[in-house]
């Protein structure tokens, strides 16, 4: 009993150091072939297909959006490559990034939307207070319901503050996170 549960201990052992250097000889491999693409060596993205991606979410950290004529040169980049419609979402209450770039952007054949995270505070305590009126001001004896996604996107339609998810969220920043982009509009959206 004694030398079957050694052996047992000692298989897990050796299977699971054959899977850790497994795994490293993969991060290896794709270290190798991301230097590859970024020196130009490898082209993986020749035939980038864009018709899956109808709708481009940008968030970019306050600290970058200062750079204008970077965030410029990417917008005009996503224009080059055929984009047509673009959310961008600046920390900072509109005004920073939308104020220096908007007039930049007057001749461009795209479809822009500018939000900040204060958009969405205004919308979500806008559409608590359509629910609170509706559920709980006038009806004192009913049953008070728990609060799901379908109360919430029932009241953002009656605010008239629902719009479409992006498809893709490019996400610039030292955070991975959404930096305050609205979370009901990104609950279908993958995230880079």
């Amino acid at each position: 009993m004694q030398s079957s549960n050694i052996a047992l201990f000692l298989l897990w052992h050796i299977i699971n150091l054959l899977i850790n250097v497994l795994y490293i000889v993969r991060q290896i491999f794709r270290t190798i072939e991301s230097c590859l693409i970024t020196n130009g060596y490898v082209k993986t993205y020749t035939n980038l297909n864009l018709d899956r991606v109808k709708y481009l979410g940008i968030v970019i950290d306050s600290d970058e959006a200062r750079n204008t004529s970077q965030v410029f040169e990417l917008l005009e980049w996503l224009s080059a490559i055929g984009l047509k419609k673009i959310c961008l979402h600046d920390q900072e209450v509109k005004g920073g990034l939308h104020g220096e770039i908007s007039p930049l952007l007057g001749k461009k054949r795209m479809d822009f939307e500018f939000v900040s995270i204060s958009d969405g505070k205004e919308a979500v305590a806008k559409a608590a207070n359509v629910l609170f009126k509706k559920y709980y001001v006038d009806e004192e004896d009913s049953e008070k319901p728990f609060f799901t996604e379908t109360h919430l996107t029932e009241a953002l339609k009656t605010l008239g503050a629902v719009e479409a998810d992006p498809d893709l969220l490019l996400i610039y920043g030292p955070v991975r996170c959404h930096l305050g982009f609205s979370a009901w509009r990104i609950r279908y959206t993958e995230m880079a």
